[in-house]
């Protein structure tokens, strides 16, 4: 840790310390809370030139700075009295805002960066951390992932607040403390490293945390918000053994071979898969086959495109670049138990009613001879399935197997650990912004569905689903 001075126009800032385990862009995040001026318009000088982003503290000689660069432009008053964005009724707030805003990369962390803004567009998962307080750590918690869950919090709550970017340290840190993983250098530069590792690592010690708050609506929200419950059918073709497992999952994997053009192909190759393991029956190793259907929905359905493999002669996360291409709309019904089939026909006989009432068509009800309906008695089960139980006067959501695309983690690159991770998140007026770190931009509809891959561009990576439900006044 060293102390410095700064001198910036007329104004000196001392005593100022910089962690020199973190590079330089993060010290310059700090001056810019002491003096407006954006790291990208910082000229930092020291012997030898101009402070580089990625510079190594230990080959420099630091004592006192002078920065250059001028600060954000101050807004002269209004002729007006201001409104303030608080102040204004909810649907104009959106309006006022445009989007939250974008995340700084502190020195190859775009990873990071993306994986935050994708989560950060649940909106029941920030209801979920701001019922989380700071003396909210249960029994058999660690410190780590208690101040992880904090700093996931504080971020989300400055990404809400704030209409410039915001320098995520504190959750970096807390990251690379919990996970020493993301902390691993080469040549004294901070890595990059893999978006759907930081994804799972997040999930899972939210799902803990969480969990263990002394909100029972928190307890529940992590599983209802994004998990999976599979079944699955484990056989052995060469001696007849046959077993069922269940297990719980945070993903669906879409796999991807010479077969796989679409999403739902990869999923089905993702949910049949073969393992090696000793057959009792043979007293000796077999091929066995797992064959998994899902028998509970989340309200958020995460998808990873098992695009990268571990290439031995490079010794590195090689890339596999063919296109997939995967909807806006997504159905898995198909990837169901029969269980859960019955279960979702209910509901999705509403969807469809619903949806056919907006264009003035004539809704089947129960008469409805679909697919899905036959062999049962009646519309079906549709216990289990209700999303808000709590108030008997407020209609019941109930989930359908319908799913449509809110956010996309994508990447640029051939490896996993190199190249450009980019959030894209779905707006509530329908927009999409392309989170790219601290640029935040406007796309369309169309440019989401450019990103399935073939080439050197974005490509999907992991995409989150948000549940189409049905509503039910009983």
């Amino acid at each position: 840790m060293l102390t410095v001075s700064v001198k910036w126009q007329k104004q000196v800032f001392p005593g100022i310390e910089i962690d020199t385990s973190q590079p330089p862009i993060v010290f310059k995040s700090q001056l810019y809370t002491l003096t407006g001026v954006p790291p990208e318009r910082q000229k930092i000088m020291v012997k030898g030139g101009i402070l580089k982003d990625d510079a190594d503290w230990s080959t420099l000689a630091v004592k006192d700075l002078m920065m250059i660069g001028t600060a954000d432009e101050i807004v002269k008053a209004p002729e007006k009295a201001p409104v303030f964005v608080e102040d204004l009724p909810e649907e104009e707030q959106a309006v006022a805002l445009g989007h939250s805003a974008g995340l700084y990369n502190l020195g190859n962390t775009c990873y990071m960066n993306s994986t935050l803004q994708c989560l950060h567009s649940v909106p029941e998962l920030k209801s979920a951390l701001l019922s989380y307080s700071d003396t909210a750590r249960g029994n058999g918690i660690d410190q780590a992932s208690h101040s992880l869950t904090l700093a996931t919090r504080n971020t989300f709550g400055e990404l809400d607040q704030s209409v410039r970017p915001v320098a995520p340290l504190q959750f970096l840190q807390t990251l690379r403390k919990k996970y020493p993983q993301f902390a691993q250098q080469h040549n004294n530069v901070y890595m990059q490293q893999d978006a759907e590792e930081c994804w799972t690592q997040l999930v899972y010690t939210l799902s803990q945390t969480l969990t263990s708050d002394a909100s029972e609506s928190a307890a529940l929200s992590m599983k209802q918000l994004f998990g999976i419950d599979l079944v699955s059918r484990v056989h052995c073709a060469e001696s007849g053994e046959e077993s069922t497992e269940t297990e719980s999952v945070y993903s669906l994997k879409c796999h991807i071979s010479q077969d796989v053009n679409h999403l739902h192909e990869g999923l089905k190759h993702g949910l049949k898969t073969e393992l090696e393991k000793v057959s009792p029956a043979l007293g000796r190793t077999a091929i066995y086959t797992r064959e998994s259907r899902i028998n509970e929905l989340p309200r958020y359905l995460t998808v990873q495109f098992v695009r990268f493999f571990w290439k031995r002669e490079s010794n590195q996360k090689a890339k596999i670049l063919r296109k997939v291409d995967y909807p806006l709309e997504l159905d898995v019904y198909d990837f169901c138990s029969d269980e859960l089939k019955q279960k979702l026909q209910a509901p999705r006989q509403m969807l469809r009613d619903a949806e056919n009432a907006k264009f003035g068509l004539k809704t089947q009800g129960k008469a409805s001879s679909s697919k899905e309906n036959e062999g049962s008695s009646s519309a079906g089960d549709s216990s289990g399935m209700d999303i808000d139980k709590a108030d008997p006067a407020v209609p019941k959501k109930q989930l359908t197997g319908v799913y449509d695309l809110v956010a996309v983690l994508t990447h640029k690159g051939r490896s996993a650990d190199s190249g450009h991770y980019v959030g894209w998140v779905k707006q509530d007026d329908g927009k999409w912004i392309e989170f790219d770190d601290d640029n935040p931009n406007i796309r369309k509809e169309e440019d989401i569905l450019k990103l399935s891959g073939g080439g050197d561009w974005h490509m999907a990576y992991i995409c989150l689903y948000k549940a189409r439900v049905a509503e039910s006044k009983s």
